[in-house]
């Protein structure tokens, strides 16, 4: 059974998260610890879902703190020191929900998310009737914001006067973006700021097309900037005064310059995915630091991997991988809400256009080809050889699917979808036409080759 996606469980609650899997998974996750906090974004399926993850728990002998509805950075918050779990499908469309596993302020790795599902899969047997475990309702949402207040003070300057238009989706930003903005000084305007599990008023994914509405407010208004979230708070998307989407690796290097000219390490460290621009690797170089990269959705076993190698000068400073961020200094997990303070406060500091200067946006490409599940594995096996042949003045990693880069920055990806029919390819050059137009050649015969 493959439950988790490179963001925990996820799919239609009519066929792939019903009640009867949040049952099952509950009475899995209850086996490795006695308390687990149990929150929810806005969804309409959430009430549900969350009853019967607490059925399970409690029926598996857990302890249950019921938290409610909130952002999934405030349920990694509040699972600090226990166990919590997370009720969300983040951007996916209402028709669907999703079930996230946290311990100690960060997501399950791979090998505790197998275990999972190996349970699952077995079935596992309620707890003796005397054993089963009882349920409490726990108040999280004030001190998170109050955490994510302190943290963001350490960054930038203050926001009096600084007008910031945040679009929330009609998802969980609603109760804490705003809020943490408005104490941390700002003038802020919220659209979408009513939790509705419908998303009336747009999608819930944060994209340029999405956020037309936002784009055109801040335009027309004088704003220093907007601020985009998806339904559970851990996306963020940045909009520039012009009302022009801020590229979201250009967002990633600002604030990773930024972590490691603050670091007192002389070894800081930013981890990120093999999809991320190599202006991050620019940024951070010139600030001192050095790039780890991890497979998408790992940033979590990226940090670890690093801290456990760890000399007294080396630290994790910032993870991230487009549009989500891990704030190491505050917790270990993906937190939009955090992003969104430290990013305006750095923006009161020196401006938007002055911390975009300094970074390099070259042309960037992002296509899917569409290759049969059961083709993907020979493909990329076919493709280590066949890339670096056919761009053999290349340096070449073969970590993460295929990575090429060159001496100009220039870079190219190619890598299985994990979730969809497709071979994903993502380029950044200044000459990205040429050179997507050569690698779509070669992983086109590849395709019809292997699958045809």
């Amino acid at each position: 059974m493959d439950l988790f996606g490179t963001a925990g469980i996820r799919g239609a609650v009519t066929e792939t998260v019903t009640p009867a899997l949040a049952l099952a998974v509950g009475q899995a996750a209850a086996v490795d610890d006695r308390e687990f906090v149990v929150a929810r974004d806005g969804r309409e399926t959430g009430s549900a879902l969350a009853a019967a993850i607490e059925a399970g728990l409690e029926s598996g002998g857990a302890t249950v703190r019921r938290a409610g509805p909130l952002p999934t950075p405030a349920l990694a918050f509040a699972s600090r020191g226990r166990r919590g779990i997370m009720v969300t499908a983040s951007h996916n469309p209402p028709t669907d929900n999703g079930l996230k596993l946290f311990v100690d302020g960060r997501e399950y790795d791979s090998v505790a998310e197998g275990r999972i599902e190996d349970r699952v899969d077995e079935g596992t047997a309620p707890a003796p009737w005397n054993e089963w475990g009882t349920s409490t309702t726990v108040d999280v949402l004030d001190a998170y914001r109050e955490a994510v207040i302190e943290y963001a003070s350490g960054f930038g300057a203050p926001l009096d006067g600084v007008r910031v238009a945040v679009d929330c989706g009609n998802g969980m930003a609603s109760v804490a973006t705003p809020q943490v903005l408005r104490a941390l000084g700002a003038d802020v305007v919220a659209l979408n700021a009513n939790v509705d599990g419908h998303f009336p008023g747009r999608e819930s994914k944060p994209t340029p097309e999405s956020l037309t509405d936002l784009r055109e407010f801040v335009s027309a208004g004088e704003f220093e900037l907007g601020i985009g979230h998806d339904g559970d708070a851990d996306r963020i998307v940045v909009v520039a005064a012009d009302g022009s989407v801020v590229h979201e690796d250009t967002v990633l290097a600002i604030l990773a310059e930024q972590y490691v000219r603050q670091s007192e390490r002389s070894d800081p460290v930013v981890v990120t995915t093999p999809n991320a621009s190599a202006r991050i690797d620019e940024r951070v170089q010139a600030a001192g630091g050095r790039v780890e990269r991890v497979h998408l959705g790992g940033l979590h076993e990226g940090i670890a991997a690093v801290q456990a190698n760890a000399d007294e000068e080396t630290d994790v400073v910032f993870a991230a991988e487009p549009w989500k961020h891990v704030h190491p200094d505050l917790g270990g997990w993906i937190d939009g809400v955090a992003s969104a303070a430290v990013f305006a406060r750095l923006v009161a500091a020196e401006g938007l256009d002055a911390l975009r200067a300094p970074v390099t946006e070259r042309p960037y490409r992002k296509e899917s080809l569409a290759c049969p599940d059961e083709s993907k594995a020979a493909v990329m096996e076919t493709l280590e050889t066949r890339l670096p042949e056919a761009f053999s003045d290349a340096a070449v990693s073969t970590d993460y699917g295929v990575r090429l880069a060159w001496d100009d920055a220039s870079w190219l990806l190619v890598r299985p979808s994990g979730t969809e029919p497709y071979v994903r390819m993502y380029a950044e050059s200044d000459e990205v036409d040429a050179l997507v137009a050569e690698a779509r050649s070669v992983i086109e015969r590849t395709i019809d080759e292997v699958a045809g």
